[in-house]
């Protein structure tokens, strides 16, 4: 079933195995580069590839070496990258992530600003290229101003990544960056219409997917979801159940082209509850990606279950970019380097051999 094609929308994915977004910190200046295009182009054997966390403007560059498109530049880079995934068959969809609050002034361009929906410094640090790790600044609560203009951003940047060639966008709504500041109680401190119940929290996510809709189809954005998640502060909060269950639906409305799902507890997080997926699922009425520390035969049983429909993995396409064969073969798998996953140049990179490489160098 995991090798099996699937009709996302229009779309046809060569199979249901999904690579799912990962931060690599490669792109210098914020460009998608040659290099980029190489490590994406390795791994287009899956049915769909998420890219990185990509920023739809300058205030959304928290993180030190991580792409953006908003510039004519950034879209001539992401050519490069779509046509080397397109190569092998595969499908590709670009992340679209505003950190929010999450982020320093040393990683941001010149005249941009750490916002969010708090004034409250994240805890821990952010690590920076000119000084090293650094405590998390206070955000500027954003205005009403401010939150149709971010919304403008995400359409511009969907537009953008229609015109580099991608098949889709996926909306970051999880791991605690913006999208998921509006919607987590206990990371809105907003005084206006976008805090409150459930349904007002909602509101952002909703208005965001409906301007990319209207801009891009309906067919051609997802969103990415994390109840339950603790990244950056957020963590669970009275009738997030049911919170979720009301976005689900409210999504399914507009026909969006997926929800997927984060569930990080094989890294350590809070597990979300299946009874829970399952809510969403129902709500939600279309496709479902699953995530979440998978290896074949889970995936393979989750998909029989219809729990989802199609199965993201994370980190072992960092280390494997045939994982799609090596699964079908039950291959060995190779294990990452942590210390390069956020490192600039190829090492640890697109250095992973595939399997006929490792077993003709020996």
């Amino acid at each position: 079933m995991l090798f099996e094609s699937f009709n996302l929308g229009s779309i046809t994915l060569q199979s249901r195995v999904v690579m799912a977004p990962m931060t690599r910190s490669r792109a210098i200046n914020n460009i998608p580069n040659a290099l980029m295009a190489e490590y994406y182009g390795q791994r287009n054997s899956a049915g769909l590839i998420i890219t990185e966390g990509t920023a739809p403007s300058p205030n959304a560059l928290g993180y030190p070496r991580i792409p953006g498109a908003f510039s004519p530049e950034q879209t001539e880079g992401w050519k490069k990258v779509a046509n080397a995934v397109h190569q092998g068959g595969a499908k590709i969809f670009m992340q679209l992530m505003h950190t929010g609050r999450v982020g320093h002034p040393l990683n941001l361009p010149e005249g941009a600003e750490v916002v969010g929906t708090n004034t409250t410094p994240v805890e821990g640090e952010m690590y920076t290229d000119q000084e090293g790790p650094k405590s998390y600044p206070s955000a500027r609560l954003m205005t009403e101003s401010d939150i149709q203009t971010v919304i403008q951003s995400y359409v511009t940047s969907a537009k953008n990544a229609i015109e580099a060639g991608f098949d889709g966008v996926e909306l970051h709504g999880a791991n605690g960056y913006l999208i998921e500041q509006f919607l987590n109680a206990n990371v809105n401190n907003l005084g206006n219409s976008y805090n409150g119940d459930h349904q007002a929290r909602a509101k952002f996510a909703l208005e965001v997917a409906q301007a990319v809709i209207n801009a891009i189809g309906a067919e051609r954005t997802g969103i990415r979801l994390s109840p339950y998640g603790v990244f950056n502060n957020t963590g669970a909060f009275d009738g997030v159940t049911e919170a979720y269950e009301y976005l689900a639906k409210e999504l399914g409305k507009l026909n969006l082209a997926y929800i997927h799902i984060v569930d990080h507890s094989a890294m350590g997080a809070p597990e979300v509850p299946r009874s829970v997926k399952e809510k969403i699922r129902d709500a939600f009425g279309g496709t479902i990606i699953i995530s979440g520390g998978y290896d074949k035969a889970r995936a393979e049983q989750d998909l029989a279950d219809g729990l989802g429909h199609l199965v993201a993995f994370g980190r072992p396409f960092i280390a494997n970019p045939d994982l799609v064969y090596r699964m079908k073969v039950g291959a060995e798998m190779q294990q990452p380097d942590f210390d390069t996953f956020y490192t600039p140049g190829e090492k640890g990179y697109t250095d992973y051999p595939t399997l006929e490489e490792a077993e003709t160098a020996e």
